[in-house]
């Protein structure tokens, strides 16, 4: 048993039967050496992974037949915890007659899915799923040093999950699909966030490039502006309350123009628009008096009732008139 997993005295009730297993039998450890790999007609590579948020590292051998790329053989040394040991057992069984394209495409999930005992129930606990993920990158780097390219030519994608492999374009074009609102609805879908949780919000174990929480606030208000970008030009009109506060002062502006102003001008005055700010539920519009109006003894009774009346019917009950 591995000391680094033996928290308490449940804790193997949050691993499956398969990971204990495979902790204390592995059955791919142990390396290879050039003859064997010599002796099997093939090529022998080997790569290292460290993970530094927990200190594990393994080493990964393949030997890979030149013609067809075929994996023939493949064994593994863990230098860490007992989830480590196991996910990497299982790493290199899946790898092994696989072509180094197609181990590529082997993910930590599915690493974790293997050393499942039932589909529904996870295989370790999501604080050991980083272990998977070890992996899962020293998969990339054996292909790497075997096809002579940089890892990073694997991955086209910005990943901010790392344990369930969840890239950015997949949770922005999930938000979109399903008008996602909270990260917990993101987690479903995606699983994102659902295993070690750095990648939810700043303060977590490991420090991220980016997080669930910002990701989520930047597609809703991309999702925004588009949907109003799409109602402008199609001419339909967009309620007064969702719209941005530029599109309120120029609606604002279209009915002083058309109703206001002109019964204004008629007597000598006039007014302008200061400022318009969002105040708990209401649109609070900023006004000077100009001319006779600034000194008219109902510009702060009749006339400006008249003026919050008459911008309440024509756009939204929330407006309310500040003269200054």
């Amino acid at each position: 048993m591995a000391k680094n997993d033996l928290i308490s005295g449940n804790i193997w009730e949050e691993y499956s039967n398969t990971v204990q297993e495979r902790m204390n039998n592995p059955q791919n450890m142990g390396e290879i050496t050039e003859e064997q790999a010599k002796e099997l007609g093939g090529e022998l590579i080997v790569a290292d992974f460290g993970a530094e948020s927990c200190g594990d590292a393994v080493r990964l051998y393949w030997v890979v037949d030149p013609k067809t790329d075929k994996i023939l053989e493949a064994k593994f040394k863990s230098f860490g915890c007992g989830t480590a040991i196991a996910s990497s057992d299982t790493m290199v069984e899946l790898c092994k007659g696989k072509t180094v394209d197609e181990a590529v495409k082997i993910t930590n999930i599915d690493v974790e899915k293997a050393m499942r005992d039932t589909p529904e129930v996870p295989a370790v606990p999501p604080q050991k799923m980083h272990c998977s993920v070890m992996a899962y990158d020293v998969i990339k780097r054996a292909a790497a040093q075997y096809k002579g390219v940089d890892e990073s030519s694997f991955e086209d994608e910005i990943i901010v999950c790392e344990c369930a492999r969840v890239s950015l374009g997949t949770i922005k074009e999930v938000i979109k699909l399903n008008d996602l609102k909270t990260v917990e609805e993101i987690t479903d879908y995606t699983k994102a966030g659902a295993f070690c949780k750095s990648c939810i919000k700043p303060g977590g174990h490991e420090e991220r490039e980016y997080y669930l929480v910002d990701i989520l606030a930047q597609t809703r208000a991309e999702m925004e502006a588009e949907r109003l970008s799409q109602s402008e030009a199609s001419g339909e009109e967009i309620p007064f309350n969702q719209k941005t506060v530029i599109q309120k002062l120029k609606s604002i502006e279209e009915i002083i123009d058309e109703h206001i102003r002109p019964m204004l001008v008629m007597d000598g005055g006039n007014l302008e628009i200061l400022d318009i700010k969002e105040n708990e539920g209401f649109t609070d519009v900023y006004i000077r008096y100009l001319g006779a109006c600034s000194g008219c003894a109902s510009s702060a009774t009749g006339t400006l009732y008249a003026i919050e009346a008459i911008l309440k019917e024509k756009l939204d009950e929330s407006i309310r008139v500040l003269p200054v």
